[in-house]
């Protein structure tokens, strides 16, 4: 008896009811595991639905006469969507208005800034003012521009960049809305008044033509936004920085320096472009074939390089990449390029020139899917097939914290396999050539030169990680600035500025704004889904029901994407079947259609995690036949006096129900259909 006490009893084996409801509990935690998982996906991107979307009043409203800084992006990571406001009483002067290319969602091209609050003061916009023409800093202006419009300003090559991405902008701008632009000298220090404040713009070294520092004179005092930079010595183009003026900006005086914070934890100074040049020459020396070069299509400086070096050796230059191709045709019609005449061939007659008489420069120096190179190295360009002796040169690095460094991997990989030499930044000491890649932004000692040419009051590090801001921060304090006089500021947060205090005193919303490959702006919900999607596949059940009996009149119809090969689980197809039977008999006939179908979809949720452990996204379609409004109706006559026409069985209007069914789906997922 007392072996029988200590005995562990068995458990009760549970009844069918027990079991189901313990199933569906799973199933219940493993969906709400797998929204849980979408939604910290999307978290990551702070994202804000731009699309019908009334903008939120700000936490914190100030008519007193101060100077108020906001950054409504670019304030978490260097080049995302990096974008400042500037607002005093009734006027407000936007700075930069980028996209982020780092969004990795699925069908999603890129993100700009959540718009809500400048969209609450667009009456107050007087312009929008760039300080260079890349991407994370005009790269939102299609999106926002037209919803608070409002004149843009900049260098004569930024204003150029921006009409090329407007010009070449998938969807229409909104009727009535006209691009105003308003190219400004950097050399000639001009002024121009905005509202109450006054703008002028300062030449500055960078990776791209006609970058620049802007300065504003505000009612409170001065500040002064660097854009990105760095501070070449012997840029190619001879448009070094111009230090004079911005000591003398220094001089007299600068009340805040807002600064961007790119590489700030690099030791040293950035080496000057000029130190690639001979690495171009020295290559088409030792190569005797065609020569391909994967570049940034706005670096024009590092291109004009490549075309010097082309002309040396006689050869001919084919462009490739609609970006490249656009940026270039923009950079010699307003004259900041050199092209010999006859220099440039269509990408179409490079089989028909000698190897050694053609270099392509191309796109796709980070390895970007669908880029020329990229193409190219698939095996899959229209004009273009590789082979031995073909050069291939990668002038570039991975951008940092972007993830391309495996695309461009397998890239690498498949040219070698293709037996193509290539030379990249990362191994040209290996290689034996010069060094093939230049950053565009400072180093620790350029940023001390900044701080130390500008002599600010107050420092606020803009355009960077947190990290990278902090360290800014420790630099400034380094070179004499208070610690009291600098704040790493976050988006959103409103940077309150008078001649002798700034403070944080409330905070706008922001957020990214998604846009997909068309330009379209998509809602967060239809991205949540995709991921749902992409984790868990979809399952979709077509049921066809006789109204008056209740009954399947013919057999489910099931449709499954991303979730299991049906035509390798037909036991499990066929037990699926039966049980949406059971499902039909027990429940439609005892509860209205909306909620049969509701309970169907749980029905069905269950039961698919009781067989696999997963859960799908589950669309129930239920077909009704028969009844008042369908074509099983009686009558004793025809309207008009015309003869009825004969009444379909319900055997022919469900085969024709199933054949309609049928060419959906060959429409929709684009495939021969198979009605499992």
């Amino acid at each position: 008896n007392k072996a029988q006490q200590q005995a562990p009893s068995k458990p009760r084996p549970r009844t069918t009811d027990q079991a189901r409801s313990a199933s569906r509990g799973e199933a219940i935690r493993a969906q709400r595991r797998s929204h849980d998982d979408a939604h910290r996906m999307i978290e990551q991107y702070n994202l804000t639905d731009l699309v019908d979307k009334k903008p939120q009043r700000a936490n914190y409203i100030d008519e007193s006469p101060r100077l108020k800084i906001i950054g409504l992006g670019g304030m978490d990571s260097g080049g995302s969507k990096n974008m400042m406001l500037l607002e005093y009483g009734n006027d407000a002067l936007v700075i930069d208005a980028g996209s982020d290319l780092g969004v990795d969602l699925p069908g999603i091209n890129y993100g700009v800034c959540d718009i809500a609050y400048l969209e609450q003061i667009k009456h107050k916009v007087k312009g929008y003012v760039i300080t260079h023409g890349h991407l994370d800093h005009i790269g939102g202006l299609p999106h926002i521009v037209p919803r608070v419009p409002a004149p843009i300003y900049g260098s004569r090559f930024t204003i150029g960049r921006v009409e090329e991405i407007f010009n070449n902008f998938g969807l229409p701008m909104p009727e009535g809305f006209v691009l105003q632009t308003v190219p400004m000298n950097e050399h000639t220090h001009e002024k121009l008044k905005l509202g109450v404040f006054f703008v002028e713009l300062v030449g500055i070294t960078h990776s791209i033509p006609g970058s620049t520092c802007v300065v504003v004179d505000t009612p409170v005092g001065r500040v002064v936004n660097t854009g990105d930079f760095r501070l070449d010595p012997n840029p190619l183009d001879h448009e070094k920085t111009d230090s004079e003026r911005l000591m003398e900006l220094g001089r007299e005086g600068v009340l805040a320096l807002l600064s961007e914070s790119t590489t700030t934890e690099r030791a040293g100074r950035t080496p000057s472009e000029s130190t690639i040049e001979q690495s171009y020459i020295d290559i088409m020396d030792r190569s005797p074939g065609r020569v391909f070069v994967a570049v940034f299509s706005t670096n024009v400086n590092r291109i004009q390089m490549i075309v010097n070096a082309a002309v040396h050796h006689n050869r001919k230059i084919a462009l490739d990449g609609r970006s490249m191709m656009s940026t270039l045709e923009m950079a010699v019609r307003n004259g900041f390029m050199k092209i010999p005449k006859g220099t440039f061939v269509p990408i179409a007659s490079v089989p028909n020139l000698k190897d050694s008489e053609v270099i392509v420069v191309c796109t796709g120096s980070q390895g970007e899917p669908n880029s020329a190179l990229q193409r190219m190295a698939s095996g899959e360009h229209k004009h273009v097939k590789l082979k031995e002796q073909d050069t291939v040169v990668l002038s570039s690095t991975p951008i940092p914290e972007s993830g391309n460094d495996a695309l461009i991997g397998r890239m690498v990989d498949d040219l070698m396999r293709k037996g193509v030499h290539v030379f990249r930044h990362e191994t040209y000491q290996i290689d034996g050539c010069g060094p093939l890649h230049v950053s565009g932004h400072a180093s620790i000692e350029e940023y001390r030169d900044m701080i130390n040419m500008l002599q600010p009051k107050f420092f606020i590090p803009i355009y960077g990680s947190f990290r990278s801001k902090k360290r800014h921060i420790d630099i400034a304090i380094e070179e004499g600035i208070p610690r009291a006089n600098t704040l790493n500021a976050e988006n959103g947060q409103i940077i309150a500025l008078t001649q002798d205090k700034m403070e944080v005193v409330g905070e706008v919303q922001t957020g990214t704004t998604l846009v997909d490959q068309t330009g379209a702006l998509v809602n967060s919900v239809v991205v949540k889904d995709r991921l749902l999607l992409a984790e868990e596949g979809l399952v979709t059940v077509i049921l066809t029901i006789d109204k008056k009996s209740g009954q399947l009149m013919t057999s489910p119809d099931i449709i499954s994407r991303g979730f299991i090969y049906m035509r390798d689980n037909e036991e499990l197809m066929n037990l699926f079947r039966t049980e949406l039977k059971r499902a039909v008999m027990q429940r439609y006939k005892r509860i209205d259609l909306d909620r049969f179908k509701a309970e169907l979809k749980d029905y069905v949720t269950h039961f698919l995690y009781e067989q696999t452990q997963r859960s799908p996204i589950v669309i129930p379609v239920v077909n009704i036949i028969g009844g008042n409004n369908g074509s099983s109706n009686k009558g004793n006559g025809a309207k008009g006096g015309k003869p009825a026409a004969p009444e379909k069985t319900p055997e022919q209007i469900a085969a024709e129900q199933q054949d309609r069914f049928a060419q959906m789906r060959k429409a929709l997922l684009g495939q021969d259909a198979r009605v499992d």
